[in-house]
């Protein structure tokens, strides 16, 4: 019998549209009658000029609702030439909410209507123009007509004219509103379905294992159950759409992977599933996109249709599936940009054109195939067939854009060539996996999808051209949303970017977008060219500075056009007006050319670095329509960069003097047996404990009762984990509600190893959770994600009486420069967005026993105890800054706890912060020795209060250095920093 599926109803009421903003008094109107008046005067009446005056009006009217008037917007006509519109004004759905048509006062208007009804024009909103009067037709009758002499009347009809909805436009707004909210549902009946099946319908369970076997060989090993499922409702859902509007019927038996998907799908509606009764569930919304597709006759702008539809459809079904892949998809002005500027670099510095044999492409993360597409248009047609065959390479990872990638590039090839074949160059297939050793045993879900993906494996990539994915992973465990690890390529990243880089917190060497352009790199071999577009900030960030030096390295030409936008950084922009995205990272196109030689694709180069930024305020289509005019990077004014030593590549904003003071702390100073000069040995990021809600709180006795739940329910789960022989899909086995256990990768790691917690009161602290705020924290190995090195700052509470730290924005800040102290264990984020870095008066180790203390000849202060180990306090302000200072002031009698806050002092100082601020932003602090005595006994306070957390702790100090934030503004402030 066929399964009970709920349907799901959608209202009809239509949506109700905005209302036009605009007054006959309002400047665009006043604009438009002066520019009449002034082609009048000088005795301008035919069209092509008149018409500018409204054009410019109508593209005003136009910005209130985000859409584009399109000039000279082509009419499709069966069998006939295209008829050109002087106007259309398209939605950012790429739907056509109206056309405009321009005559001159010379014209017979209602003769000209005529005519143009007759050739074929549509009647559903047109708007038709002269100077002194504008006719409308809507619904196919005459609506509306204006005397435009009477400001009035010109305000009305283009009220009338961009208010207006055709109904199929309406109805479709009506159900992708719907349908974003209670698919979901529909989609919730159909997982539940595929559950029961798995349990009990023999000819499935081998169809779906099957099924499974093939996306992880393709995909990825570790994909889960639901993912899989996921895939097959995903396909289920929208193989209508791509038969009806597209009008494929054989859309499933042309395509390699639809067919094995078929084959699930089959055995499913064997016996409990009937896809036509499914159907009906969604006809309204099946019938809504199909009613909107039919009013376009463009075949690009039905894949800009159906690209809206499918990042509307993964809003509402596939957020968790969008956010691991980063889905954000690229607006066409910046895809002809990267594709006219690969073409002028091709023919510039290699002497080749995009239609050349031997100039293999690639898009590794194509998304729905917009570069492919663009690409093939910028090849003539005679030599269109054998690059198609052969030449053009795009890989996805998501079943859905892989459907819309297929279908757009075949359309695209029909369109150029009138013939339809099929494009070998698509492989359904994770490209870092394709990157990793032993690829070649795998099969890539069926044999035609391993063939292609071996025929690219083999082919020697030129061009690499791509937007990579931007997701760095996954926020909160509990949504089971992580990317995988590609241990070839991530060992590549670290023994290049990484290694390289002189900063401690690399986390953002994971990006995927990092790895890409890591991969792209290797891909192209001894030559070739890199066009990506991506999150701008490897460009200025302290974590990149290896990247930045391996580039300069591995390139003979860089080009970085900076398109701004990043709200994270400037609270003043906003995502969707400003980023080019409408996302909250900045953003760049970057060239990485590597040029023939002989030497290889591993000889060390040194490239020349070109940069550009656009206005850090302009609106988005301020950005589009700067790369339309500069069409490619030929257009662009580049300043040249000198990279300095420290990898930086933009340095005029910076004080060039700070590279000269002592650095606070370094990698190679902190790391064991280190030579480096720092004045602190070890440093500490905040505590990151993932699941504050949990080990946060007012009070001991909240943590407590919290904590305790919390590791009861997580050793039920260890019980029942062992109780059900240890299943490998962990991710699948684990309760994933958070208010049950808040999961962390380590804390699976742990259950996976069958060990149990158990509740430690000593383990609950003081914790500096923000600024002047403390909560008490239940500090943990296991139940804090990280701990860092807070575990040997502050071990045991009797550290919390002796010791304090002072604390920055760790490298790379986003917000404006602090400084402050803490005598506890800060949080990771206690400040800002920006991680905390702490610097700490003295540190502690673990020493065996009495002997091993008395050897070191230490102070032996017992802060705990643990079997027969202690801790030993040690001096964290090193030996040879002791020294510097010492020589400096020439004093010997400086100490260490002197040095501790006369750094906290000099972080204070107006002076030192306002020049410094670059600096700041880019590297952790260096400290310059005050120029003269005199200054240095101005830092003298009457006590220590602020190199406390208000007052904590008191420093009794001689008088040479002091705690206090130093002073001297204006004239003094010279003394300090000359």
């Amino acid at each position: 019998m066929n399964a009970e599926l709920t349907p799901i109803i959608f209202p009809r009421t239509l949506p109700a549209m905005p209302s036009l903003t605009l007054k006959p008094t309002h400047k665009a109107v006043v604009v438009y009658y002066d520019n009449l008046a002034k082609f009048a005067k000088l005795g301008i009446k035919y069209e092509s000029a008149v018409r500018t005056a409204f054009h410019e009006l109508l593209e005003h009217c136009a910005r209130q609702f985000d859409w584009k008037l399109v000039p000279e917007y082509a009419l499709k006509r069966k069998g006939q030439a295209d008829a050109k519109a002087d106007g259309a004004l398209l939605d950012n759905s790429g739907l056509r909410r109206g056309l405009w048509e321009a005559k001159d006062s010379n014209d017979d208007l209602e003769k000209e209507i005529k005519n143009k009804f007759f050739i074929g024009y549509p009647k559903e909103n047109i708007l038709f123009w002269q100077p002194d009067k504008a006719v409308l037709f809507q619904n196919g009758e005459r609506f509306y007509e204006a005397d435009l002499t009477k400001p009035d009347d010109l305000v009305k009809i283009l009220s009338l004219f961009l208010e207006f909805a055709p109904p199929a436009i309406a109805e479709w707004e009506k159900a992708v509103d719907e349908f974003k909210n209670r698919i979901p549902e529909l989609g919730a009946q159909l997982g539940k379905l595929i559950e029961t099946e798995r349990q009990t319908n023999q000819k499935f369970i081998a169809a779906f294992e099957d099924f499974c076997s093939l996306c992880r060989g393709s995909l990825n090993p570790n994909i889960s159950v639901a993912a899989v499922e996921e895939m097959i409702i995903q396909h289920i859902l929208t193989e209508r759409i791509f038969r009806k509007v597209f009008a494929i019927a054989d859309f499933i038996s042309r395509n390699v992977i639809a067919q094995e998907i078929e084959k699930v799908i089959t055995a499913l509606n064997s016996r409990a599933f009937s896809r036509d009764d499914f159907s009906k569930n969604l006809e309204y919304f099946y019938q809504a996109i199909e009613h909107a597709a039919a009013t376009i006759t463009d075949f690009h702008e039905k894949q800009n249709f159906l690209n809206t539809v499918y990042e509307r459809f993964f809003q509402g079904f596939c957020v968790k599936v969008a956010d691991t892949h980063g889905i954000v998809y690229t607006p066409q002005p910046l895809v002809n940009f990267m594709v006219a500027s690969v073409e002028h670099v091709l023919s510039a510095e290699f002497k080749k054109t995009l239609a050349d044999k031997e100039v293999h492409i690639l898009d590794p993360f194509t998304g729905t195939g917009n570069f492919i597409v663009n690409l093939m248009r910028h090849i003539p047609k005679s030599a269109l067939p054998y690059k198609y065959a052969h030449e053009l390479h795009c890989n996805e990872i998501m079943l859905l854009p892989y459907y819309v990638a297929s279908m757009n590039i075949e359309h695209a090839y029909y369109e150029a060539t009138g013939k339809y074949e099929s494009f070998e160059g698509i492989c359904l297939v994770d490209t870092f996996q394709t990157a990793e050793s032993g690829q070649n045993e795998l099969a890539f879900f069926n044999e035609k999808n391993s063939a292609r993906v071996d025929r690219q494996k083999n082919a020697p990539i030129r061009v690499v051209i791509a937007n990579p994915p931007y997701n760095a992973g996954q926020l909160d465990e509990n949504d089971n949303n992580k990317n995988r690890k590609y241990p070839e390529l991530d060992r590549r990243v670290s023994v290049t970017y990484g290694k390289a880089s002189k900063a401690t917190l690399l986390r953002k060497l994971s990006d995927p977008y990092v790895k890409a352009i890591r991969y792209a790199s290797d891909r192209i071999g001894d030559s070739g060219i890199v066009c990506f577009v991506n999150n701008n900030s490897f460009v200025t960030e302290k974590t990149f500075d290896g990247m930045r030096k391996e580039l300069g390295k591995d390139f003979d030409e860089i080009y970085v056009l900076d398109l701004g936008g990043n709200v994270r950084k400037n609270p003043k922009l906003s995502g969707t007006t400003h980023n080019v995205f409408g996302i909250q990272v900045g953003v760049s196109i970057n060239l990485f050319v590597r040029l023939p030689n002989n030497k290889g694709k591993d000889a060390k180069r040194k490239a020349k670095i070109y940069y550009h930024a656009v206005g850090n305020d302009w609106r988005k289509e301020q950005k589009y329509i700067f790369l339309e005019n500069k069409v490619d990077v030929d257009g662009i004014k580049w300043e040249e960069l000198t990279p300095d030593d420290r990898g930086n590549w933009i340095t005029n904003d910076s004080d060039e003097d700070f590279d000269s003071f002592l650095p606070i702390g370094t990698k190679e100073a902190k790391a064991k047996g280190g030579t480096d000069v720092a004045i602190f040995k070890l440093y500490s990021l905040g505590v990151a404990t993932n699941r504050d809600d949990w080990v946060y709180g007012f009070s001991p006795k909240e943590v407590t009762t919290k904590v305790q739940r919390m590791i009861a329910n997580y050793n039920s789960e260890v019980f029942r984990y062992k109780s059900a022989n240890r299943p490998k899909d962990v991710d699948g086995f684990v309760n994933n509600d958070k208010n049950f256990v808040k999961w962390t990768d380590r804390l699976k790691e742990a259950l996976q190893d069958q060990q149990e917690l158990k509740f430690i009161k000593a383990h609950v602290r003081n914790s500096l959770y923000r600024p002047f705020a403390k909560q008490s924290l239940y500090f943990d190995h296991l139940l804090n994600q990280r701990r860092y090195q807070q575990h040997y700052i502050f071990p045991k509470p009797v550290c919390e009486n002796e010791n304090r730290a002072l604390i920055v924005p760790a490298n790379g800040a986003r917000s404006p420069f602090w400084s402050l102290s803490s005598n506890v264990i800060p949080n990771l984020a206690f400040v800002s967005i920006d991680a905390a870095q702490c610097f700490p008066l003295y540190h502690y180790v673990e020493v065996e026993d009495q002997a091993e203390l008395k050897k070191n000849n230490a102070k032996k202060v017992k802060v705990g105890r643990k079997k027969k180990k202690h801790f030993e306090r040690r001096e964290n302000v090193t030996a040879k800054a002791l020294t510097l200072f010492q020589i400096f002031y020439e004093d010997a009698g400086i100490t260490r706890e002197e040095i501790f806050h006369y750094v906290y002092a000099v972080l204070h100082h107006p002076a030192y912060r306002t020049r410094y601020a670059e600096n700041l932003k880019r590297d952790l602090p260096r400290i310059p020795f005050i120029g003269a005595a005199a200054a240095a006994h101005s830092l003298a306070p009457s006590d220590g209060e602020r190199a406390g957390v208000r007052g904590k702790h008191k420093a009794h100090l001689t008088p040479t250095l002091s705690p206090h934030p130093m002073g001297g503004e204006g004239e003094n402030a010279a003394a300090f920093f000359p």
